[in-house]
């Protein structure tokens, strides 16, 4: 057995698990192998070198450990409520140990008189201090083996607790796995590397990571263990994209022929940002390289991206080819077609909606055409991915808002055509640098980062719930001036009908504040019927209302250039993503634009960092790093399906830095050696096919 076929050893096999241990630390940890424990990193250490003095406890901030003599123990309350307490004294008074759960196994471990040494976090009831569910150790064991100065604390559940496997049990099985595998851990990098970074042994950062020395020995295990993982998943986005490029024969587009050249000097809406222009080169080298192209294009709300799509499916035509774009709602599917329809007016390029409200007789006819190549570019939802639609010869896919599209439906696409399609992905979503490199970092990346000229910057305030009055009067100037209004409630899942009660009800007072027949309203939320939903935002977008009130579905796919007001009532329940995706809805037209997040008194530290990162920003990037410090990288829309963001130790935000030198390192390897074949990076081939040997190969789908 190799060295790294070790690691894959079941820990039930590891002294001091067991079948039973075992089964309880996959199902609620996911440990399964050697590897698994070993890299079930602490999530925080403490010092566990002092005791305190039962009357030194002062605070419940912290970690704390006291020794004392058993004096009494008692069970208290009865069923559910059912609680056991041990009291424990030494000089200088007595404390109480608490148990809610896990009885049976501790009320008739300890006699009376027994000696402990007691390690938990204080709580304060009564007047009193106590500390729940504490790790126990008997004071001659503790005296006998000294806890380690630097204790590590792990992540564990109360079903494994009752079983015994505290924190201090899982330390103890970690211990036992590294003793044992002393000698044997491979090294994963290469030694000049290693050298380079100073960076230690891979067996010494899992030995400090999990009993460390001191603290500059734990400092140098975390930078060593966070460049190990990042480095690998460099490793992996780089070597797919290597791979998919190599392989993955794409259609060449050689020409930019009539239907391009006719549109872009007849039917051009604007002229082009140089961003635009920049992002349409990039392209059309992807086009014509003989590669299939994967790139995600990242726009701001209202910065062009269909424009770009647009022009870029005019090249699949030019060439003979037809294009598709799958959107994840109806809505914006229907807003797709709408303004493509408007870009293209009267040119001779059939273009088709397909829903799934799209009847039956529509949807023979759009296949027919679709089979024979008559019809040029298809948009719609998933339904596109439907056996029933089949493209004569599919050239250019672009995909909106991809996070919201699993891998496979996406696949099902691509299997359309016979060469695989080129790829363009597109999200107003702003993604973090950081999280580009990572969740994206397989695909090129191309950024629209300006808006279209004559667009003014979205001004935004704050008020609080007092300040309607004034928010009101402001409405009512701006509608003089011949202006429309959004006025948007939250609408969250475990609430609906309670949000649906407020939103009704905000319609009903601004129907009052803002009276028929001089003023008219509009409301539109998820339970409304699709054809009612349309009606109803058709009459906004034709000017008939003056003020829309509507839950988030207005979020993607209204686009009303007249609309110069969006109000976001309750902003404190938005996230930020959210909130400049509400805010991306005005500021379509060439008048000053404004957006007013109402809020209650009572805000959290986050809900006012929210709210200020609005007020004082427009810029997407600059809104995606906050939300990406507040949220974490894993709560991102999106990133949960990725598979790349499990990490372990490594963070997206504080080790931006150690991301961008493994990226680096990674690819200058791979540029050398794309098949991991060299003498010198066999310990790294070694690790990369142990790592990815049971990951699904998801490399030859966009």
């Amino acid at each position: 057995m190799t060295t790294v076929d070790l690691l894959d050893t079941p820990i039930e096999y590891l002294k001091g698990v067991g079948p039973k241990r075992a089964e309880l630390l996959r199902k609620e940890l996911g440990i399964v192998s050697y590897y698994d424990l070993l890299t079930y990193y602490p999530f925080r250490y403490l010092d566990r070198s002092r005791i305190l003095r039962i009357n030194e406890i002062v605070n419940d901030s912290a970690y704390i450990q006291v020794k004392g003599v058993i004096v009494n123990t008692q069970l208290v309350g009865k069923g559910g409520g059912t609680r056991y307490i041990m009291t424990i004294r030494d000089s200088s008074g007595t404390l109480d140990l608490l148990w809610f759960q896990g009885i049976n196994w501790i009320k008739d471990k300890y006699p009376l008189g027994t000696e402990l040494v007691a390690f938990g976090k204080p709580a304060l009831f009564g007047g009193r201090y106590n500390i729940p569910h504490p790790d126990l150790e008997l004071a001659s064991e503790y005296y006998s083996s000294p806890a380690d100065p630097l204790h590590p604390l792990y992540n564990t559940t109360e079903k494994i607790k009752q079983k015994g496997i505290n924190s201090r049990a899982l330390s103890k099985i970690a211990k036992t796995l590294i003793s044992q595998l002393l000698g044997v851990i491979p090294e994963t990098l290469p030694a000049d590397l290693l050298n380079e970074y100073h960076l230690i042994s891979r067996e010494a950062a899992f030995q400090n990571i999990h009993y460390p020395t001191n603290l500059e020995m734990l400092g140098k295990a975390e930078a060593r263990l966070k460049f190990e993982e990042l480095f690998f998943i460099q490793l992996r986005l780089l070597r797919y994209k290597i791979t998919r490029s190599g392989k993955v024969r794409g259609i060449v587009f050689p020409t930019i022929g009539n239907i391009f050249n006719e549109f872009y000097a007849k039917y051009l809406p604007f002229e082009l940002t140089n961003a635009q222009k920049k992002v349409i080169k990039e392209i059309r080298v992807d086009l014509g390289s003989g590669r299939q192209m994967n790139r995600l294009l990242q726009g701001d709300v209202g910065s062009g991206k269909t424009l770009v799509a647009l022009m870029c499916m005019l090249i699949a035509l030019d060439n003979g080819y037809q294009a598709c774009i799958m959107a994840p709602t109806e809505i914006l599917a229907q807003q797709h077609f709408k303004t493509i329809s408007r870009f293209l007016g009267d040119m001779d390029v059939k273009v088709d909606l397909l829903t799934g409200s799209t009847k039956a007789a529509q949807r023979k006819s759009m296949h027919t055409l679709l089979k024979s190549g008559e019809l040029h570019i298809l948009i719609g939802t998933h339904a596109l991915i439907e056996d029933a639609v089949q493209f004569n010869r599919l050239g250019l896919v672009v995909i909106d808002e991809q996070h919201r599209f699993g891998v496979e439906q996406r696949s099902k696409l691509w299997n359309k055509a016979e060469t695989p399609p080129h790829v363009l992905v597109m999200t107003a979503t702003p993604i973090p640098r950081t999280l580009a490199m990572t969740v994206y970092g397989d695909l090129d990346y191309s950024v629209i980062d300006e808006l279209p000229p004559g667009r003014k910057p979205i001004k935004t305030y704050h008020f609080y719930e007092n300040g309607h009055e004034k928010v009101y009067n402001f409405m009512k100037q701006q509608i003089d001036l011949g202006r429309q209004v959004y006025v948007v409630y939250p609408l969250i899942e475990e609430s609906e009908t309670l949000d649906l009660k407020n939103l009704q009800e905000g319609y009903e007072l601004l129907q009052q504040i803002f009276p028929a027949p001089k003023y008219s309203l509009s409301m539109v939320h998820g339970r409304m019927k699709p054809d009612e939903k349309e009606r109803e935002m058709q009459r906004f977008a034709k000017g008939e209302t003056q003020i829309m009130v509507a839950t988030t579905v207005i979020e993607v796919g209204v686009d009303v250039p007249n609309a110069s007001v969006m109000i976001i009532e309750n902003s404190e329940r938005f996230g930020l993503s959210q909130l400049h995706q509400l805010r991306g809805r005005v500021g379509r037209g060439a008048d000053q634009s404004h957006c007013i997040l109402m809020s209650g008194f009572k805000l959290t530290s986050d809900a006012k960092t929210r709210i200020e990162t609005m007020v004082k920003s427009t810029d997407g990037f600059e809104i995606s790093d906050v939300d990406l410090r507040l949220r974490g990288p894993g709560d991102l829309e999106g990133t949960q399906q990725s598979g790349v963001l499990d990490m372990k130790i490594a963070n997206l935000i504080k080790d931006e830095a150690v991301l961008r030198i493994t990226r680096t390192h990674a690819q200058r390897i791979l540029d050398e050696d794309p098949g991991l074949q060299l003498e010198k990076n066999q310990r790294i081939a070694r690790q990369f096919y142990f790592l990815n040997k049971k990951k699904a190969d998801w490399a030859m789908i966009s």
